[in-house]
């Protein structure tokens, strides 16, 4: 975000975990529907993409499946939201 390169910030957590704070221009594809909807949202399968959740774990499942599925710049946040939080990081509402 730093570097101001164009990717896609994609926010696998929960409804609930979402509707409480998130990063800035993240877009919201739960964990549960992410393989679902991915294709419509995304299309361009050498696009760019960030996913996080809370902690890491469901962020890098989710990637290891959209890889699976043909994507092939598919990138799990360290530390998800709770590193970016514990980074005094901006979030949303």
């Amino acid at each position: 975000m730093e570097k101001r390169e164009k990717f896609h910030l994609v926010d696998v957590r929960e409804e609930s975990e979402w509707a409480a704070g998130h990063i800035k221009g993240a877009v919201h594809l739960g964990k549960g529907i992410i393989e679902r909807d991915i294709e419509t949202k995304i299309p361009d399968k050498k696009a760019e993409i960030v996913l996080y959740c809370g902690g890491g774990f469901r962020s890098a499942l989710a990637a290891d499946n959209l890889q699976k599925m043909g994507y092939t710049n598919v990138w799990s946040m360290d530390g998800g939201w709770k590193g970016w939080i514990g980074n005094n990081y901006p979030q949303e509402r």
